[in-house]
């Protein structure tokens, strides 16, 4: 089963249905990473400098799907997004499933996985990176509980990239 992203990788939503790009900076850490200066992620602007975001970052910490976000335009007409104003709720948690584990690096697999919990997905394949949507009402513990087997099995190796009290409340039995 494939899960639908929200906005596949080199595509995206109409201007005309209020749809901008917001680009995120992205400060790197010593060992290069990430890979990329900037994330652009899908928003609805919702007033003159503010937007929502509408899909998951693979690499801007501290935002996730939905939150809402002021915005700077640039000389250029690009936007740059500023500080989050209102969270969503939800979660953002990257994994990298491992190419020698027991699911072969397969970005699907991890899909499957976590889809009868709740979480969408989204892939970038060309850096074997699944970005975890984890909405508020989406089963935490369980969440928590495969992530945390799937490090303990080799699967994958994960990180939060934004999460909330409700999902560090959430501890896997």
């Amino acid at each position: 089963m494939t899960i639908p992203r929200k906005n596949p990788v080199g595509t995206g939503p109409p201007a005309e249905h209020g749809y901008v790009k917001v680009v995120f900076e992205l400060p790197r850490d010593g060992d290069g990473w990430p890979p990329v200066a900037s994330e652009g992620l899908w928003a609805v602007q919702v007033g003159p400098d503010v937007a929502r975001l509408d899909n998951t970052p693979f690499f801007a910490l501290r935002v996730a799907f939905g939150d809402l976000v002021r915005i700077h335009p640039a000389a250029d007409g690009q936007l740059w997004a500023g500080d989050v104003l209102q969270p969503s709720g939800h979660c953002t948690i990257r994994v990298i499933p491992f190419p020698d584990g027991p699911l072969g690096s397969s970005r699907q697999r991890v899909l499957d996985a976590f889809a009868p919990l709740g979480v969408t997905c989204e892939g970038a394949e060309q850096f074997g990176l699944v970005a975890l949507d984890v909405p508020p009402e989406a089963d935490l513990p369980a969440v928590r509980r495969l992530l945390r087997d799937g490090e303990r099995g080799s699967w994958w190796e994960y990180d939060e990239g934004c999460i909330t009290g409700a999902w560090q409340a959430a501890a896997p039995d």
